[in-house]
C-alpha cells in the first residue's frame, strides 16, 4: 500500500494496485473565503497549493468522499474528474453526486466488495453536541484485502465511542487521521487534535497513524510541529507519522 498526503484531506491511495483519490479539493490557493464564525478570517481557502499537476489527480481508478463539505469535495474537483470513475460515498451524499453528473456512484451503507477490495464504511461524530448536528453525517472508510494491510480512513470526527469500536473490532494496520483540531470561533474543536491522537494510541498501539488535514484550511489551528513534537516526546517516531504536502509512504502488513 502507498499513501501520498495531497493537500488537506485529499490523498492518493493504492491499495491492491488500484488508485484511490480521497476526498478531492482541487481549488487553487486563495480562490475560496474563509470558514465563517472561525479563526483566521483574513486568510483565503485553501492557504496551500497543489503539490502535484492535476493530471496525475485524474489519472486514478475510483474516488472516495467521505462527506461532501466544501474542503472535501469543491467545485474545481466535481467539474475536472471524470465522470464515469466509480466513486464511493455515504448514502446521505448519493443524490448530491448524482445531480453533479457522476454516473458511477456507489453509496456504501454498510459494506461493498469491488475489485477483490472490501470497503466498510464508518461512522463519525463532527463535533460534540448540538454542533455535531448541525454539521450533518460524516463517514469514514475501512478498506481490506488479502495480502494487503488494513486501512481505516477516519474521516472528519472527534473521538467518541464509535471510533473506539472501530479500533477494537478491525484493529487497522495503517490509519488516516482528519487532525487539524478545526473550531469555530465558539465551541469544542470539529476534528481531531492531539487529545484523541493520544486516545488512539491508548486503544490500537500497535496501528501506524497518518496524520494529516493540517494548516491548508483557515479553521484548522493544530500545527504539524505540536504533533510532530508530541510524536518525539512519546518516541512514535517509527509508527506516527506527519507527512509533508505531497509526500507519498509506503506500508507494508504489519510484522
Amino acid at each position: 500500500m502507498q499513501i501520498q498526503l495531497i493537500r488537506h484531506a485529499t490523498h492518493l491511495i493504492t491499495f491492491k494496485g488500484l488508485t484511490f483519490l480521497l476526498d478531492p479539493m482541487f481549488s487553487e490557493q486563495g480562490t475560496l473565503a474563509p470558514v465563517p464564525n472561525a479563526p483566521n478570517q483574513h486568510l483565503n481557502n485553501p492557504l496551500t497549493s497543489l503539490p502535484v499537476d492535476l493530471e496525475s489527480l485524474v489519472d486514478i481508478d475510483a474516488i472516495i468522499v467521505t462527506h461532501s463539505h466544501r474542503d472535501h469535495f469543491d467545485d474545481q474537483a466535481i467539474s475536472i474528474l471524470p465522470k464515469d470513475l466509480p466513486l464511493f460515498c455515504q448514502p446521505a451524499d448519493e443524490l448530491l453526486m448524482k445531480d453533479r453528473g457522476f454516473e458511477c456512484v456507489m453509496a456504501i451503507s454498510k459494506e461493498y466488495i469491488w475489485q477483490g477490495i472490501e470497503l466498510i464504511r464508518t461512522e463519525g461524530r463532527h463535533g460534540h453536541g448540538q454542533l455535531a448536528e448541525a454539521m450533518g453525517p460524516v463517514s469514514g472508510f475501512i478498506l481490506r484485502a488479502k495480502d494487503e494491510p488494513s486501512l481505516y480512513i477516519i474521516g472528519d470526527s472527534v473521538w467518541y465511542s464509535e471510533i473506539e469500536h472501530y479500533f477494537r473490532h478491525f484493529s487497522p494496520d495503517t490509519a488516516i487521521v482528519f487532525a487539524g483540531e478545526a473550531r469555530f470561533l465558539e465551541g469544542l474543536p470539529i476534528t481531531m487534535g492531539i487529545a484523541d491522537i493520544e486516545k488512539i494510541r491508548q486503544t490500537s498501539p500497535h496501528t501506524k497513524l497518518i496524520i494529516s488535514h493540517m494548516e491548508s484550511w483557515n479553521h484548522c489551528l493544530l500545527k504539524r510541529k505540536e504533533v510532530s513534537d508530541y510524536i518525539r516526546q512519546n518516541h512514535l517516531e517509527n509508527i506516527y507519522l506527519v507527512p509533508e504536502n505531497g509526500e507519498i509512504i509506503g506500508i507494508r502488513t504489519r510484522d
